[in-house]
């Protein structure tokens, strides 16, 4: 028996390939197929099943095309209903795989269809559990991205999940291994641990929800409490995944088509396309393409195309550096985004070098910005209100980069305004965004929020929650 957990650092996203006896099965999958397919054919095997552990809303998944490629078979439990083809396990159903099995648990509470699978090895002892979104290293799945219309409310979701892991998960032995779908950063839970798997028994230790002494009342309460807005997209991705979607090979083919710069204008010109800069900030800021918006692959790249381009089918035209168009179209495709229709070729040097009107952010280092702080300046911060709160420069309005594109009546043309995050990176998202919809008077601040508040910059650690609220 093999057991390998591909992990994805960009959406913190785990993905197993479990292989016995020449048979292998694939659970929750990424949208490329590639990977999985190339591991099978190496060690001559072939994939008997697919199994989803639920209708994922932070990435689309790879279960229709692997499918088609490969004959395997697409599981879901309980309580999922498709447009597409597949086997709906019962609760307690065993499916063989060589010599070892693994058996469907209906575990609702993150979503009704949740399903975690325990895998058997060859003498029916229980070796590990693909908890999909329902446990985590250290936090359980939220219970509120499957409300309906008020009929499905996040506590009564919550109390199935207390039932779920306190009935079907906790009961087994402390030895089994605990893999899970995401780890730390996220947003499918609140607190996950940066590790990927652990052993049930210590998860019994650590976890606050897995306490044995709590209540269900205390557990619903705690699970549901400070839970953030989840990202716009997600509700979009899980209908993907539950009504099907275009080929990985299609977007691949029609997103990597190379554009000169003067094609690449006119393609902009006429689709309306939002030019999308995926090169590192330190590029970025020295100089781009008027309106383009940057997001780098060197950040949590998926998640915040996710959160901050609101239309799935918005045509995008790509600036990337070289060697990178391939991944940026896959990593834009993992989250719904199919409508890449090309990228330049030769990247930003090219668009330079035919000398077209380019575009700048005016950026300082912290040092800079430290020697010209007065009380006067309009500072934002985009960080989250989580670390916001625990410590800003003082005087700073708290506008998080997932709210920007909401924000900006908050925000006036005729003032200047310093922007700055943790490390440079949002801060630079956040600049883009503003200069592409007209605002000018913008100094982004480059470094690390550590080195402002080490510096002479007055900070505070309290801000009055109404702060917050905006």
């Amino acid at each position: 028996m093999k057991v390998e957990q591909i992990y994805t650092g960009c959406l913190a996203q785990g993905a197993y390939y479990i292989e016995s006896n020449g048979e292998a099965a694939i659970i929750d999958p990424l949208r490329e197929t590639e990977p999985y397919i190339a591991k099978a054919k190496a060690n001559g095997v072939k994939i008997k099943y697919i199994f989803e552990t639920h209708f994922h809303a932070d990435f689309v998944s790879g279960h229709l095309d692997l499918a088609k490629k490969t004959g395997a078979k697409i599981i879901y439990g309980p309580k999922a209903e498709t447009k597409y083809k597949k086997h709906l396990a019962k609760d307690g159903e065993v499916f063989k795989l060589g010599k070892v099995s693994i058996t469907a648990l209906h575990t609702p509470g993150h979503t009704p269809e949740s399903t975690t699978y325990l895998l058997k090895d060859a003498k029916k002892k229980p070796y590990s559990i693909f908890t999909g979104d329902t446990l985590f290293i250290g936090d359980v799945g939220r219970p509120d991205l499957a409300q309906k219309n008020g009929k499905l409310t996040k506590e009564q979701l919550a109390g199935w999940l207390y039932d779920s892991l306190r009935k079907k998960i906790m009961t087994l032995p402390d030895d089994v291994l605990v893999y899970p779908a995401h780890g730390a950063g996220s947003a499918c839970g609140k607190n996950m641990s940066s590790e990927t798997w652990d052993t049930l028994g210590n998860q019994k230790k650590t976890n606050y929800a897995l306490r044995a002494n709590m209540t269900k009342k205390e557990f619903i309460k705690e699970v549901t409490d400070g839970l953030l807005p989840p990202p716009v997209y997600f509700q979009k991705n899980a209908a993907l995944n539950k009504s099907g979607y275009e080929s990985i090979d299609i977007v691949m083919k029609r997103g990597v088509k190379s554009l000169s710069p003067r094609a690449f204008e006119t393609a902009a010109n006429e689709t309306d396309a939002l030019i999308l800069d995926v090169r590192p900030k330190d590029e970025f800021v020295k100089g781009f393409i008027p309106n383009s918006i940057f997001i780098g692959l060197d950040g949590s790249f998926a998640p915040w195309v996710g959160a901050l381009i609101p239309d799935l089918m918005q045509p995008i035209l790509i600036v990337a550096p070289k060697g990178k168009n391939k991944e940026t179209v896959k990593r834009l495709a993992r989250v719904g985004y199919d409508n890449a229709i090309g990228y330049l070729k030769g990247g930003f040097d090219a668009w330079k070098k035919e000398k077209r009107e380019i575009d700048k952010v005016e950026t300082i280092n912290v040092k800079k910005f430290a020697k010209g702080y007065s009380k006067k300046l309009n500072i934002i911060d985009v960080r989250k209100p989580t670390e916001f709160i625990a410590e800003q420069v003082q005087d700073a309005q708290n506008i998080p980069l997932s709210t920007i594109s909401n924000s900006m009546s908050e925000i006036s043309k005729k003032k200047k305004y310093y922007l700055h995050c943790r490390s440079g990176y949002r801060s630079t998202v956040a600049a883009s965004i503003l200069k592409a919809r007209g605002y000018e008077n913008l100094v982004n601040v480059q470094g690390l929020y550590t080195d402002i508040s080490a510096s002479k910059i007055p900070t505070s650690d309290f801000v009055c929650p109404t702060t917050l609220e905006k």
